[in-house]
């Protein structure tokens, strides 16, 4: 049989029914690019359905029958799309599949910062009663600056407008914008938004976007937001800007290196409210993702197969 490969331990069973005919080969949970090789060079797959790990020029050159590379969810920069292209290997993505369930998320982490639901929370499990001395952020009638707005940034800012809050946006590819969506430059994102969420997918022009220099140019107290790729902030840069009060508070989703490793600088600080990557990680998500994937990469090799 033709063999898929998942860089993943499962699929959903939607996704599955869709590859009837086609021999599925599961990576793991973590695999390494030695194991993604192996698997290749034993299976030469003609698909390869991205979840986890990197997919670079090594593992492509083991698998000479691979024609797509389908990634399970809208982020593709742990793909070498310039590898794949080199090698006549289409690159394609679930976009929006997992929409609901980030953006959803980015509310999640927007709302916990802003009105201290993590620290209240530990606060009242030790025994405290903290209503005569706390106060919480108020979002309506606040600036929010959104940098990206696909299908992720749009939903988000349909939840921020829903709030009441005023939304600014950054994303030079995105056109026809909701009426409720003003687009700026970012030299104004950082100026006027009283909190910052970043929807945008992780390139070599936008890495470390937010480092010292841009955190500073924001207003003193700002919430920032990421659900996007954790190399879009320098974390260097944010700790510090959270230590000083520059930033008042961040809720992050993802970061430089996955995952994190024990003793990290962010583990333990109270203004930083941290989840594990898991924004696009629900069973909707999931099944939404999976049979993207599978549509998408069946869709690429119907056309080669007619196009021979």
């Amino acid at each position: 049989m033709t063999a898929i490969l998942v860089t993943g331990a499962d699929l959903a069973p939607q996704a599955l029914d869709l590859l009837e005919g086609y021999e599925v080969i599961y990576a793991g949970k973590t695999p390494t690019e030695d194991d993604l090789v192996a698997l290749c060079r034993a299976h030469d797959p003609v698909a390869i359905i991205v979840r986890y790990g990197k997919v670079g020029p090594a593992v492509m050159d083991a698998a000479p029958a691979l024609k797509v590379i389908s990634k399970h969810g809208s982020g593709t920069d742990t793909i070498d799309k310039a590898a794949a292209q080199a090698r006549g290997i289409e690159v394609v993505a679930a976009v929006g599949a997992n929409a609901a369930a980030v953006a959803e998320q980015a509310l999640a982490l927007l709302l916990a910062c802003a009105k201290s639901v993590v620290a209240l929370d530990a606060r009242m499990h030790a025994g405290h009663w903290d209503k005569a001395t706390h106060k919480s952020l108020e979002l309506g009638g606040r600036t929010i600056g959104l940098i990206g707005l696909g299908a992720i940034g749009l939903r988000f800012a349909r939840m921020a407008d829903a709030l009441g809050m005023r939304v600014l946006g950054f994303d030079p590819y995105a056109k026809n914008l909701p009426a409720y969506v003003q687009a700026v430059d970012l030299a104004t994102i950082w100026a006027e938004s009283d909190a910052i969420s970043l929807h945008c997918p992780l390139t070599d022009d936008n890495r470390g976007l937010l480092d010292k220099q841009t955190l500073a140019r924001c207003k003193r107290g700002v919430i920032v937001i990421n659900t996007a790729r954790g190399g879009l902030i320098e974390e260097a840069a944010l700790l510090a800007a959270v230590r000083s009060g520059q930033v008042a508070m961040a809720g992050l989703d993802s970061f430089a290196v996955e995952p994190m490793a024990p003793g990290h600088p962010f583990q333990g600080e109270k203004n930083i409210v941290l989840s594990p990557h898991i924004g696009g990680v629900t069973s909707d998500a999931y099944v939404n993702m999976g049979v993207g994937a599978a549509k998408n990469l069946l869709q690429v090799l119907a056309r080669q197969t007619t196009s021979v």
